[in-house]
């Protein structure tokens, strides 16, 4: 962590974690792709569930990557009892949550559904695939503790191990259950259950066969509120990033509606396919978080300002070449779930313009996950509000009655666009401040 030169230390790290965010990405793309073949409404209940997904796995990066940022700064500075309890306080605390979001989803389901933007005709396969989504929850969570904190201690391979067995599990169960058994949608919510389950119980085991520096263990959970706030004020800009692109997909969904069963599922599609760049950029970025951090706690400034400068320049040409590609194929892209010719026009315009936008995604990345390395909690939540939610939810309200379906098409865009002209200074201001206090 302190030695190996960054351009080779982060690519290392990144490849791994890339790949497991790409995984956990294809739990959802597996589902659409088998469930379109069912039904246009089938389709848009996978972009329903989408929200509360998003909603799930919020609260595990959350619990993750608070504690994966305080526990790797502690082993810097060698403070492993600390360490431990940071560990097995996100975890117990993430299953609780995960346990009371079970409960509660399975009791109140029907209004849940129509919350998250679901029409009459979706609602029974949004009801269907979403039982077992809630089901998966406890497991879904604390999944996410773990893979972070594996990764934050610099263990990324171990933490691709268990998203990786998962995701093709679940890619090998869903044509199985839903036309093999003919279970139709509810086959692709019990692939996926499943498959979180499983790839649960692999990271714990890493924890037990005591592959990383932390413990996980009852006694070492600790009550105390400030470790319970050091977890939450770092984690809480991860959950503003993944919990606000809940809001921001289920308000989507919402406005998205009165178009039509066909404007969701291709706006479902698009959304799908644009959070496989937006993985892609999140893995290269938390392949750089546990180098931030360990060196930050180690008073290495100089390679923290390194590291920034080479995430920011590596990721921006990772995904300008990915969506370059994206833009290229939209149609053949899109038409790969759904061939109606409704659907195919209206996604493909919606991910070209994307694609156009998302070679401003790493800025607003780079400065919220340099942030959150450092615990400067405040601006990287800041930062991961613009992202996904502060400028969206406006433009996504007021642009369709002004310009129609190209507003529910370009709010993405814009809002990316406008957080990284404001990330950039925030990031070169950092930078400049770390010459400082050398």
């Amino acid at each position: 962590m302190t030695e190996t030169p960054i351009t080779r230390l982060i690519p290392r790290l990144a490849v791994p974690t890339v790949i497991s965010m790409l995984i956990t990405m294809f739990y959802n793309i597996a589902d659409t792709y088998f469930v379109s073949k069912i039904s246009v409404s089938a389709s848009g209940a996978t972009g329903i569930l989408l929200s509360l997904m998003g909603l799930i796995q919020a609260f595990g990066f959350m619990y993750g990557q608070g504690a994966g940022s305080n526990i790797s700064r502690r082993l810097g500075a060698k403070d492993y009892d600390a360490a431990n309890t940071y560990c097995s306080t996100a975890f117990f605390s993430a299953l609780t949550v995960g346990i009371i979001i079970m409960s509660l989803g399975l009791i109140f389901i029907e209004p849940i559904m129509y919350f998250l933007g679901s029409t009459k005709t979706i609602l029974p396969y949004a009801k269907a695939y979403g039982t077992w989504i809630l089901i998966a929850a406890p497991a879904m969570i604390t999944s996410f503790v773990l893979n972070n904190i594996l990764r934050f201690e610099g263990l990324a391979k171990y933490a691709m191990i268990g998203i990786m067995t998962g995701g093709i599990l679940n890619v090998a169960l869903d044509p199985i259950l839903i036309f093999g058994f003919k279970m139709g949608i509810s086959g692709a919510g019990i692939a996926t259950a499943f498959s979180q389950l499983t790839g649960m119980l692999i990271l714990l085991s890493m924890f037990i066969r005591r592959k990383p520096q932390s413990r996980i263990n009852p006694k070492f959970f600790s009550f105390r509120p400030k470790v319970t706030k050091d977890i939450i004020a770092i984690g809480v800009p991860s959950f503003a990033r993944q919990g606000l692109n809940s809001v921001s997909t289920m308000v989507l969904n919402i406005q998205a509606a009165p178009f039509g069963d066909e404007c969701i599922a291709a706006m479902s599609i698009t959304a799908k396919i644009g959070m496989l760049i937006f993985s892609t950029s999140l893995g290269i970025g938390q392949g750089f978080q546990p180098v931030c951090s360990f060196n930050y706690g180690a008073k290495l400034y100089d390679r923290v300002r390194d590291a920034i400068l080479f995430l920011w320049k590596f990721a921006t040409l990772v995904i300008a070449v990915i969506s370059a590609v994206c833009f290229i194929f939209a149609p053949q892209l899109v038409s790969l779930f759904r061939s109606d010719a409704e659907v195919v026009e209206i996604g493909s315009v919606a991910l070209r313009f994307l694609c156009a936008a998302l070679i401003t995604l790493p800025t607003t990345m780079v400065g919220n996950m340099t942030f959150q390395s450092v615990g400067k909690s405040g601006r990287a939540f800041f930062l991961a509000c613009a992202q996904n939610g502060l400028f969206f939810i406006p433009i996504i309200l007021i642009m369709p009655s002004l310009i129609g379906i190209t507003g529910i098409q370009t709010a993405w865009p814009i809002a990316y666009t406008v957080a990284a002209i404001i990330a950039t200074p925030m990031i070169i201001s950092y930078i400049k401040s770390l010459h400082v206090t050398r």
